[in-house]
Formats: structure tokens, C-alpha cells, sequence
């Protein structure tokens, strides 16, 4: 591959320049199991040795400890890195005069945070609910800037039925409006949508101009369901994408005898089949599975920048490593053929 992981990218037209790899944390608050705080620090210190200067995170990941985590590494960094956060849900917990929200409306359930901080996510997507999400956020990392703003989760598939609510909080609500003044005041360089579907990024461009989206699993060797409309419109648009989830909750890199997830659920049969046939052809290519998954993205112009999770200075280490390996050409055209339709 003719990019390395620390080869900087122009983010659209934010003005800003990432690397072509970036650094997810949603594992590090807990998402698969329990990570020691040293084991995080030791593993964001290996990513950034390494040369990976984009750093993403959010609240919800172990309910702010992923952002304590990420700012505890980066605040005493003296060369420029990226940071993005996102925007859409509250750290709460109850109080004398606030009793604690009720239970999310979920379409599905959330995640399973083995190390969480002791609080409760609240969907808040208005104007208010935006500001003070990026005014913790900034508390949380402990810095005094952050680059990008992604609204986390808004969509159909995480709230089903009660999407219009939160979209109208967003919309009518002053959600983007709040985003639209941090950006011109010059606080954040960019802001968009953080998302497991491209839909609402789609219908989001309808109500506001949008610099970048992260778009998580839905452009990967498994599931090309962004390929014909979305990444086209947002090359039009102008609207760069950085695209996370490339393993499909790891079933891409892990081993054939290893626990099979996919999308952060148990993999369905099928999906395990079409797995291994993708493996299949990478190891009559002689390569690893898991290096084609971490560069498919790149191949698509109107990508930027992939961002990985890893819990472990090994993990990280090894994701470099798949990222920056010369793959042979026939195996894309091969990988292709193995999933027809």
C-alpha cells in the first residue's frame, strides 16, 4: 500500500490534516471486556510512538472513561494532533433536585460497558444538550480544544421509533445550530454525523452543510451497503468521510477458531461462510485477512482516514503493521469474486 498509517490526509475542507489511520477508544471504555487503565495508557502511548496523530472518542464510550483515558495520554503532547469527540448524549447521575432520567428508549440494547464510570447515558440532541455535551467532553479530556464534533447515533437504527423526536431536537431544536456557532466561532473546525448508517447522513445534508462524517461499519469487505449511493454524494457534497468499524466488530481480524462477532452481536452463520471465504482468498495470496480489511476503505476516493480500536500495545502495533503491508493487486479483484452479489 502506497499510504502509511502516519501519512497525513487533508480532511475535506475543515483545514485540518489527518492521519490515514486514527485512533478509536470505544474498546477502552470496556466494549469486550475489562482494560486496565494501564494497559489503555500503554496502548495510546504505543499508537502515538507509532506515529497516529487523529485520536477519536466519545461519552458514551465507558460513559466518559474512554475521554479521561484518550485526554490523560494527549493533553501533554507538544506536537499537533486531531481530536473528535461527539455530541448527542449526557453523562448523568441523580442528585438533590435531579432525579435520574429514566432508562433510555432504545431500539436495541446498548452496549455492555465492563469498565464504566458510574453514570447514565441520556440522549440529548437540542441545542442546550449539544453545548453542554461538548463543554463536558472538553472537561472530561482535560484539554483546552476539540477539532471535531460528530453527532453520535442519530438514526433510525439506534432509536426506531423515536427518531422524529430526537431529529427534530436536532433540527428544529437548534442541535445543528449550536454545531454551526462553535464552528464559526472557530472552537471546532468541522462537525457531522458519527454513525452505524449512512441514511442519516444522507438526510442530514438536507438540513445543514456537513464537513465530515464517520461512517462505522458500513463500507467494509463484509458490507458495501454506503458503496453506490452514499460515498458518491458525499464526494459530490465535499463532505469527507473517515470510516470506522473496518473489522465488523472484529470478525475480520480475528482467527477462524476465535469468537465469531459481527456488528457487535453474535455473527449469523452466513456472515461466518462469507468470512471464511474471504479468508480463503487471502491466504491463497498469502496475507492476512485482517490487512486487506484495514485498507479496503482507502481504495474508495472519497475516503480519508480509517480509525481502529485496540486495547493492547500488541493489537496496535499489529494494526500498523496490517495497514502499511504491500498487498498483491490480484487479491482486491479476487476478494470481490468471492462475494458475488
Amino acid at each position: 500500500m502506497t499510504l502509511s498509517a502516519h501519512t497525513l490526509r487533508p480532511l475535506g475542507t475543515t483545514g485540518l490534516s489527518v492521519t490515514a489511520l486514527g485512533m478509536g477508544s470505544a474498546p477502552l471504555g470496556g466494549l469486550y471486556g475489562d482494560v486496565p487503565q494501564a494497559q489503555a495508557v500503554e496502548m495510546l502511548t504505543t499508537a502515538w510512538s507509532l506515529g497516529l496523530r487523529y485520536f477519536d472518542t466519545a461519552p458514551m464510550y465507558g460513559r466518559g472513561r474512554a475521554e479521561h483515558l484518550v485526554g490523560h495520554v494527549l493533553r501533554d503532547q507538544t506536537e499537533r494532533y486531531i481530536l473528535s469527540s461527539k455530541v448527542g448524549r449526557l453523562m448523568q447521575r441523580a442528585r438533590a433536585g435531579q432525579d435520574l432520567p429514566p432508562a433510555q428508549e432504545r431500539q436495541r440494547p446498548g452496549p455492555t460497558w465492563h469498565n464504566s464510570l458510574p453514570f447514565r447515558d441520556t440522549y440529548d440532541y437540542s441545542y442546550d444538550g449539544i453545548l453542554r455535551s461538548y463543554d463536558d467532553s472538553l472537561q472530561r479530556l482535560g484539554v483546552d480544544r476539540i477539532d471535531l464534533l460528530y453527532v453520535h447515533d442519530i438514526g433510525a437504527a439506534t432509536h426506531g421509533p423515536y427518531q422524529d423526536r430526537h431529529w427534530q431536537a436536532l433540527t428544529r431544536g437548534g442541535g445543528f445550530r449550536a454545531l454551526q456557532q462553535l464552528r464559526a466561532a472557530g472552537d471546532i473546525s468541522g462537525f457531522g454525523i458519527g454513525a452505524n448508517e449512512w441514511q442519516v447522513m444522507r438526510d442530514a445534508l438536507e438540513e445543514t452543510d456537513l464537513d465530515c462524517c464517520l461512517l462505522a461499519g458500513r463500507y467494509s469487505l463484509l458490507d458495501r451497503d454506503a458503496e453506490a449511493d452514499f460515498l458518491p454524494l458525499a464526494a459530490r457534497r465535499g463532505v469527507a468521510l473517515v470510516l470506522g468499524g473496518v473489522f465488523n466488530s472484529g470478525l475480520l481480524a480475528a482467527d477462524a477458531d476465535a469468537p465469531q462477532m459481527f456488528n457487535y452481536t453474535q455473527a449469523p452463520q452466513a456472515i461466518v461462510e462469507r468470512t471464511n471465504a474471504l479468508r480463503g482468498v487471502c491466504a491463497d495470496h498469502g496475507v492476512a485477512l485482517g490487512a486487506a480489511a484495514i485498507q479496503f476503505p482507502l481504495r474508495h476516493p472519497a475516503v480519508t482516514s480509517v480509525v481502529i480500536g485496540a486495547t493492547t500495545p500488541q493489537e496496535i502495533t499489529q494494526n500498523v503493521a496490517w495497514f502499511s503491508q504491500d498487498l498483491p493487486p490480484a487479491v482486491w479483484s479476487d476478494l470481490d469474486a468471492a462475494l458475488p452479489g
